[in-house]
């Protein structure tokens, strides 16, 4: 496994509003009815110093903030889940499931940002110390239509969302070109077909049949797997 432990370390990316949320929910639904716990976090946030720099990262009086302390917040945040309380869960075989990681942090900042994919990795080497997820979905729904969603949902938006179009645009960029650089981790989802909507179930089993697979192809992943279709 990719970062050593016995359990199994998922992150899910892409823009807001692409639903995220809904899949994280079924995927956690489906390892615990096999009988595995599951540990769900947020980034940023997940801890108690996490959601304090949450708050400062997405308070929408916080326009001023430079791209450079933003990267570093996000790499704060990051540091101090991935050593309280990742590593201990995958230490005692849990699954994890992040709603972001950082590859959020190389889209929105490298990218979206344009501080570099460079310089966005050298800010986080420290902060994750080697550990990347064993599978990353990125649900990959075009941010215009994304922020579309978003905005109909009637939900208050943060500082980030109510950034231009350009700057979402940018980041859906940079994920794609992580899905092409990333080799086997990262397991891009269409949520479109066509024009046509598809159903949550429907990338849920795509999502599961991917789990599968890392688990079959993953010779030293514990016996006790969440398994079956």
């Amino acid at each position: 496994m990719e970062n050593g432990n016995e359990g199994l370390f998922i992150s899910f990316e892409g823009n807001d509003g692409s639903g995220k949320t809904t899949q994280i929910r079924l995927l956690s639904q489906w390892f615990e009815s096999c009988g595995r716990e599951v540990v769900h976090l947020r980034e940023p946030g997940g801890t108690f110093i996490g959601e304090k720099i949450r708050d400062l990262l997405l308070d929408n009086e916080n326009k001023g903030m430079e791209p450079v302390t933003e990267m570093l917040l996000y790499a704060a945040s990051r540091a101090q889940l991935m050593r309280s309380v990742i590593l201990p869960a995958l230490a005692g075989n849990a699954v994890v499931i992040c709603d972001r990681f950082v590859d959020s942090s190389y889209a929105y900042q490298g990218f979206g940002r344009q501080l570099g994919l460079e310089v966005v990795r050298a800010a986080n080497e420290k902060a994750i110390d080697g550990h990347m997820p064993n599978l990353t979905f990125f649900l990959d729904l075009d941010a215009d239509t994304s922020m579309a969603r978003r905005q109909a949902s009637g939900m208050a938006t943060d500082r980030l969302e109510n950034e231009e179009m350009a700057f979402h645009r940018r980041a859906h960029d940079g994920y794609r070109m992580l899905c092409d650089t990333s080799g086997e981790r990262i397991k891009r989802i269409a949520v479109l077909e066509g024009d046509r909507q598809r159903t949550p179930e429907d990338v849920a089993a795509e999502i599961r049949a991917h789990v599968i697979g890392w688990q079959k192809n993953e010779p030293g992943f514990n016996s006790n797997s969440a398994r079956g279709g």
